[in-house]
């Protein structure tokens, strides 16, 4: 994969194309190194494409504004990428995602949810403010903010229905798990937007001073739910993803290859049902 040669790089990222560029060097790396990675990476790039669909639609109240704020929110996630892969200092948050991708026992749904938790609950927040700037009324961005969410949560649901394709038993942690009460089990985006707006709220009224310390409180704190999805503290639930895993695909590097070129829409659906029925008749 020629990509990969000259990847990471270190060009400037300023458009949601160069994202989509970005993301996809990151996906390529991934399946070159086998690596879990990759889950995440290739359905981020799916909500990027989706973004641009959208804000080329004009779904979004600013079209212009929502380019930024895809831009500023990625490379979030892009440089915490970058830092782990090269050993440098990154958010906790990150770090117990990305370690967990080493983890054999760790299922996609796992893999996805850690990622979702440290963009939606750390990144997304800080975003949101410096894409308002600190003249800017935070409250503007709301509309856009919510509709953002809202297309990351249906392609997640889309994924998740049809996710017993590649991992058979992933249901024994849906069905039972909910009784257990675990972060694994009862992990909500909708419930992740709402702390990320409140939080986004927080960042942009504290004084420069202060925003460092507030940062560094908010991701020990979603560390500890990253922790609470990587490993879960309930015996029964724990159980449940461990026999999951056993059943579950063992290639990441072609359940990554089929889900890139799943058609991504059509007539407004998602089509992630394409890449399942590709990947079962390979």
């Amino acid at each position: 994969m020629q990509r990969t040669k000259s990847f990471p790089s270190s060009q400037p990222v300023s458009t949601i194309d160069q994202v989509i560029a970005e993301l996809e060097g990151i996906i390529d790396l991934s399946i070159e190194k086998n690596s879990r990675i990759g889950y995440f990476a290739v359905l981020y790039h799916r909500v990027t494409c989706r973004i641009k669909e959208g804000i080329a639609n004009n779904e979004f109240q600013d079209g212009p504004r929502m380019e930024k704020l895809d831009v500023i929110f990625a490379l979030r996630y892009i440089d915490a990428w970058k830092a782990w892969i090269s050993g440098q200092p990154l958010t906790q948050s990150w770090q117990v995602a990305f370690d967990a991708s080493k983890n054999g026992g760790t299922v996609i749904l796992q893999q996805m949810l850690l990622g979702i938790n440290a963009h939606i609950n750390l990144n997304l927040g800080i975003a949101a403010s410096e894409t308002v700037g600190s003249q800017g009324s935070i409250v503007n961005i709301l509309h856009d903010f919510d509709t953002i969410n809202a297309i990351l949560a249906s392609l997640v649901d889309e994924v998740q229905k049809d996710l017993t394709q590649v991992s058979p038993l992933i249901r024994l942690v849906d069905k039972f798990g909910k009784g257990c009460q675990d972060k694994l089990a009862t992990f909500s985006i909708d419930i992740a937007r709402t702390g990320a707006w409140y939080f986004s709220c927080l960042v942009h009224t504290c004084s420069t001073t202060d925003l460092p310390e507030l940062i560094a409180e908010r991701d020990a704190s979603i560390a500890k739910l990253a922790s609470s999805l990587a490993k879960p503290k309930s015996w029964l639930l724990r159980s449940f993803v461990r026999i999951a895993s056993w059943f579950e695909w063992r290639q990441p590097e072609v359940i990554i290859e089929k889900l890139r070129f799943v058609v991504q829409q059509q007539s407004g659906q998602t089509f992630v049902k394409r890449y399942f029925s590709k990947l079962i008749s390979r």
